[in-house]
């Protein structure tokens, strides 16, 4: 992929998505989040975003979407083991962790529902996702961005490509958010709904340095917030990605999240207005 340069007036959208981020915590705000700014940088009508579930030991499909269509057709992309989703996962992980466009035409003589997604103007996807912690082959997350009509070109597969940490964190969040409400709302602990909180490995000093991460703050920020050099909190940030077997700080926030290692000194999220 030939990286495109970047326009001034782009940079500025970038920016503005990804400090918008940090706020995206329920289903309904990153529905929201990507129709704003996201839409001037990776413009889409769909979005159907995976995320490997601890408990069903698969990864669990949503759907977002600006436009109708048919039930049947929902209920295909939210299928795993659906000829889209298998073709999406299989030429995402052949592309090597790259972002890969799927073009729908070879698939829609398997699948009609594939071809009534194409009569709906929906000729591809652009396909991304980041694996496991220590497991290349496994997916933590996938998200497939569709556009009717969308060009077969790199800017797309680039822009997703560079936004992707950013869209897997929010996601990642809005799962542990909308799973821990949905706890709260039945009065079900968490060892009877078969979620044990497993212990944290990382310091009192190291959780505090992945709530600035998880808030979207580079290093130098993130010194200034809490008296120590930059160093320091880069070295912090190493230790974390080897205790958790992240490959980045997306990927350790994400796993955090899901152990409860940030719960004893979390910052509360101010939930946005529709």
């Amino acid at each position: 992929m030939t990286l495109q340069p970047i326009a001034p007036d782009q940079s500025e959208v970038l920016l503005r998505v990804v400090e918008a981020a940090p706020q995206v915590c329920r289903r309904h705000q990153f529905f929201v989040w990507t129709q704003g700014d996201f839409q001037r940088w990776l413009p889409h009508k769909l979005s159907l975003c995976g995320n490997y579930d601890r408990d069903q030991r698969d990864v669990v499909f949503d759907l977002f979407n600006s436009l109708p269509m048919p039930d049947g057709v929902i209920r295909s992309l939210r299928d795993r083991r659906g000829v889209l989703v298998e073709a999406a996962l299989a030429s995402w992980q052949r592309g090597r962790g790259q972002a890969v466009v799927l073009e729908l035409a070879p698939l829609s003589a398997r699948d009609p529902l594939v071809a009534e997604l194409m009569e709906l103007g929906y000729e591809r996807f652009v396909v991304h996702g980041l694996t496991r912690p220590g497991r290349p082959d496994e997916v933590e997350s996938i998200f497939l961005f569709g556009q009717p009509g969308q060009p077969s070109d790199d800017n797309s597969r680039q822009a997703l490509d560079m936004l992707l940490p950013c869209v897997h964190l929010a996601y990642q969040r809005v799962c542990v958010t909308e799973r821990q409400m949905s706890q709260a709302r039945s009065g079900a602990p968490a060892a009877a709904s078969g979620i044990v909180a497993r212990p944290s490995p990382i310091t009192e000093r190291e959780r505090e340095i992945l709530i600035w991460v998880r808030d979207g703050l580079s290093n130098q920020q993130i010194s200034e917030k809490l008296g120590i050099s930059a160093l320091t909190v880069k070295n912090h940030v190493q230790k974390i990605l080897r205790k958790l077997g992240a490959a980045n700080r997306a990927q350790a926030v994400a796993k955090a999240m899901s152990m409860n290692a940030l719960s004893a000194v979390q910052m509360p999220y101010r939930e946005s207005t529709l």
